[in-house]
């Protein structure tokens, strides 16, 4: 019972991640910023990681490209604030 809720605990963060990119797009769409662009694409990295911990038959924990795949999409946020205040001076 317990590998089951895990995997559709997991499946709802990994559509959670997708909706919110897609929130992201539909705000970039309107206004035309970086930022939103940005947020869309660092939370579509963070679904494809979730997808891959899903497909995964080991324990994907300890996987450096899970932690790899991370780090790109908290770095895309990163810049994305930092460009936005760049932006501004």
């Amino acid at each position: 019972m317990i590998p089951n809720l895990s995997l559709a605990c997991a499946g709802a963060v990994l559509f959670g991640y997708v909706v919110i990119g897609l929130f992201f797009c539909r705000y970039w769409q309107r206004t035309g910023a970086r930022l939103f662009s940005a947020f869309a694409l660092a939370f579509f990295i963070l679904a494809l990681e979730r997808a891959m911990m899903l497909t995964e038959a080991v324990e994907p924990v300890h996987e450096p490209i899970i932690y790899l795949t991370r780090l790109v999409a908290f770095l895309v946020i990163a810049w994305a604030i930092w460009d936005t205040n760049r932006a501004r001076r």
